[in-house]
């Protein structure tokens, strides 16, 4: 891998991982109660799941209740990351304090570490050592380099998947009981209109998100957005969840695909992942570094 290129991905990556909070929502604060009891019986001669309805506001509460919850995360992970075509691998390691801070670390062969980017509720900082070069800004010029609405509780929730997006008014999210494929799911739209759409029967309308969960763990398998204003595409797939009792209970694999201005596959493996041990999460620009040059999308 040419300089040039890894200098694009890594700029493409850090991208990527905004951009995709940049599907407009508002987020739900619901208190949890009690877990309702879980249905979930297999239909042989039918083949159908029986599962039972469950209303906008049951599925948020079990989705709530099933989140990886932590105060600190360390996390190491390989990326695989395919952008229009070329191909590219990297290693990462993420360090987060919950609701205030995330230090990515991107390393390159035999751990050479080539870039840093240190993301705040109100800040994003990076740091590129082969080109001597560092990024300062706040999120309202990242917003507009990427005509984008960003939200680090969105970016944080997103790599371990768990909920991002939800609308204040419940109404907004309908359930959808998928008893053919054996699963729940939330979307904009109703089951009859999603179904059609899914099958590439009807194209959205207006601006689409569905969260397609595991009808035992209500742990999400795949959330997508479908931004029709700026024909964006985000899905996010969950895979390699371990046991329910592991004490990190988050996904292990994150494929990711966005569909913008460039065809983006990132597929993030996470071989450590370690919570609440305090983490040093600081990104130190060396005085000789000079301002990162950045073109402002179309």
């Amino acid at each position: 891998m040419t300089k040039r290129l890894l200098i694009h991905t890594i700029q493409f990556f850090v991208a990527g991982l905004l951009l995709l909070t940049s599907f407009s929502g508002c987020k739900s604060k619901k208190k949890m109660k009690k877990k309702d009891d879980v249905l979930v019986v297999a239909d042989t001669v039918n083949e159908r799941c029986k599962l039972d309805f469950k209303s906008s506001k049951s599925l948020i509460k079990h989705i709530r209740a099933s989140e990886f919850n932590f105060d600190w995360v360390y996390a190491k992970a390989n990326v695989e990351a395919n952008i229009d075509g070329k191909e590219e691998s990297f290693d990462i390691k993420v360090r987060i304090r919950k609701d205030s801070a995330m230090l990515v670390s991107i390393q390159y062969l035999l751990g050479v570490e080539v870039a840093k980017i240190l993301i705040t509720k109100d800040s994003v900082k990076m740091v590129i050592y082969p080109r001597k070069q560092y990024f300062k800004g706040d999120y309202n010029y990242i917003n507009e380099l990427l005509h984008a609405d960003l939200d680090f509780d969105l970016l944080q929730a997103v790599l371990f998947g768990n909920s991002a997006e939800f609308y204040d008014d419940d109404l907004k999210l309908k359930p959808v009981t998928d008893r053919q494929n054996c699963r729940y799911a939330l979307s904009t739209e109703r089951k009859f209109k999603l179904k059609k759409i899914e099958q590439g029967q009807k194209e959205p309308k207006k601006s689409l998100q569905t969260m397609t969960l595991d009808p035992l763990t209500f742990k999400i398998n795949k959330n997508e957005f479908v931004d029709v204003a700026t024909n964006r595409i985000f899905t996010a797939n969950y895979e390699k969840y371990p046991l329910a009792t592991d004490s990190v209970y988050a996904p292990r694999r994150v494929n990711i695909d966005i569909v913008a201005e460039k065809k983006v596959n990132l597929k993030i493996d996470y071989v450590r992942i370690e919570k609440n041990e305090p983490q040093r999460l600081t990104l130190n620009i060396p005085a000789k570094y000079e301002p990162m040059p950045i073109k402002k999308a179309e």
